[in-house]
Order: structure tokens, then sequence, then C-alpha cells
């Protein structure tokens, strides 16, 4: 029997003129490490790194759900709405969630959806952030299939995105954790994995910005899986030449997931990557 380190609170914040209650969760002390999950998923993603003692001894290990996601209702009114998340929307969570927990300069880590937001906040405010940590992280990639089909009445929205996200976790993940990640997504609400895919496949505005980072002052890390299809490592390659100063690290066995679906294979870039932060 045990009781985890990990807390859960709530933060009542405005984004976009509009009120939202945010789920969070954190563990430790020492500089903050803000993580952001991917698309379709929740704070749980990280709940490895959390729990991880060492890490959590320096370090203020903290993740929130995104509006419509996990814990975070979406706002009121929403039933009448269609959920497109927005590069705009997704700066202003972010930042409104800094503000509201009274973050000094906290890293940014985020994967997927995470990472090309943490890269477009590494351009439009890096005064905000001591560092930036980008897992799974390109430019751009439009879509390879349609994401209509994650949101039909013939169709379970969250168990197709669980179909198309089990082709990014890679073979060496072990079987508990694959499945612990892929559940995440079948319990995605209706639309919600559809409305972040829109962001992910369609905002290339990041392109023209990178070679405007300055990684002298914040620096940026990119770490990217061998087995992951939807970011490849040369996409994640010829995002890091891009950014002048950027670092690259590619985990030989591990796809899309990595902090959720094979934790102990991701530790040690993750550490890695904390100690190229300031």
């Amino acid at each position: 029997m045990s009781i985890e380190a990990i807390t859960g609170r709530y933060l009542t914040t405005e984004v976009e003129g509009t009120a939202q209650r945010i789920y969070f969760e954190e563990a430790g002390q020492g500089r903050p490490v803000l993580c952001l999950h991917t698309a379709g998923a929740d704070t749980r993603q990280w709940r490895h790194l959390m729990n991880d003692s060492e890490i959590t001894a320096e370090n203020r290990i903290i993740a929130f759900d995104m509006p419509w996601h996990g814990k975070s209702l979406p706002p009121e009114g929403f039933e009448t709405q269609e959920y497109l998340l927005t590069t705009q929307g997704y700066i202003d969570t972010v930042l409104a969630v800094i503000d509201g927990l009274g973050l000094e300069k906290p890293i940014l880590a985020g994967c997927s959806m995470g990472g090309r937001i943490a890269l477009q906040l590494a351009a439009r405010h890096p005064d905000r952030f001591a560092g930036f940590i980008a897992i799974e992280a390109s430019d751009f990639q439009p879509a390879w299939y349609d994401i209509d089909w994650f949101h039909r009445p013939d169709a379970h929205g969250g168990e197709m995105g669980a179909a198309l996200v089990s082709a990014n976790i890679s073979p060496y993940a072990p079987n508990a954790e694959r499945w612990n990640t892929m559940w995440m997504f079948m319990q995605s609400g209706p639309g919600v994995f559809r409305g972040d895919l829109s962001f992910y496949t369609q905002d290339d505005s990041l392109i023209p910005r990178l070679p405007d980072i300055d990684t002298q002052k914040t620096p940026v890390h990119i770490i990217v899986g061998a087995y992951d299809l939807t970011c490849t490592p040369e996409d994640a390659e010829r995002t890091a030449k891009a950014i002048p100063g950027a670092t690259l690290a590619v985990m030989d066995e591990l796809g899309h997931f990595p902090m959720s679906e094979h934790p102990e294979g991701f530790r040690p870039f993750f550490v890695d990557a904390l100690t190229k932060m300031p």
C-alpha cells in the first residue's frame, strides 16, 4: 500500500474572455517544469516523472489538463460549440496557467502538440520561460489521416483515436504502459481529439518563426522517438536545423508518447534535457 506524492488541484482563470476551470497536478520542489500533454490525452501521461523522487528532489514538476481534456471540463455552453484548438488559444491557455500559478520563468516541456506549442512560445514569448524541451516536436506535418473519423456518429472516436496512436507506440514499450497510454485516448471527450488535430495538422505558422528563436537566451532541446510515425526523426532534425543553436536527441527504442508508453526508456533522455536547461 502506498500514497503517491502527486497532488491535484484546480485553477480557475480566464482564457480569451472565457472562464476556465483547469485541473493541474504537481510533485516536487525547486525549479518549475511545466509539462504539456499530447493531443486527445491528459496529465496522466506525466505521472511516472512526477513519481520519480530523484527528479522531483530538485524540480517542481507541474502538468495540467487543457480545457476539454481529462478533469478540466469544457467551458459553460460547450454543448453549442465545436471544439477546435487554435494556436493563439493554446498560447493564451499556457500563459494563463503560468500567471495563475505564479510561476517565474518555468522550463516548458511539451510533447506532440505540446512540443509544437513549446516552439511557438520559444519564438513568441521567450521571456516568460527559462528554456524549452520539445518532445516529438517539429515545424509542421499535414495530416496523413482523415481527422473527421474521430468524430462521427457511426464510429467510436475514442477507439479510433487509440487505434491511430497504437501505430505510434514503440514495439519496445511495456505492454501494460502501451494499453494505459491507449486507454487515455479511449476516454477522450467527443470531438476533442479531432479538435486538437485541427490545430496540429493545419497551422503551419511556426515554420517562418523558427529562425527567430534565440537559444542563447532560452535553450531549445528537441527529443524524438525513432518509432514515431507522426513526427519522424527526420522531421525533428529538419526543425532543429532551422533553429540556430537548438540541440537534438533521438530515442532509438521509443515512439510518440515516450513519457507514458515507456517511462524507463524515456527517463535518461528527460534527465539529460534538464541538464541543458538553466
